[in-house]
């Protein structure tokens, strides 16, 4: 139960300083506020999950 709740803290420590590192930092990064640019944020990290399931799919048979 012990390496559970410390993979727990671990991810939950790791969103907190994605989300602090987007929230202080993200506005010094000149992206324009753009729907294209709006759609390759989201669309992003669903195709590179997508890949990764796929690879993981191959490589296991």
């Amino acid at each position: 139960m012990g390496t559970q709740a410390s993979f727990i803290l671990k991810v939950l420590m790791l969103s907190g300083g994605v989300s602090l590192l987007i929230k202080y930092g993200g506005s010094g990064l000149p992206i324009a506020p753009t729907s294209l640019n709006a759609l390759i944020a989201i669309l992003t990290p669903t195709f590179i999950l997508a890949i990764a399931l796929l690879w993981r799919g191959w490589n296991y048979r």
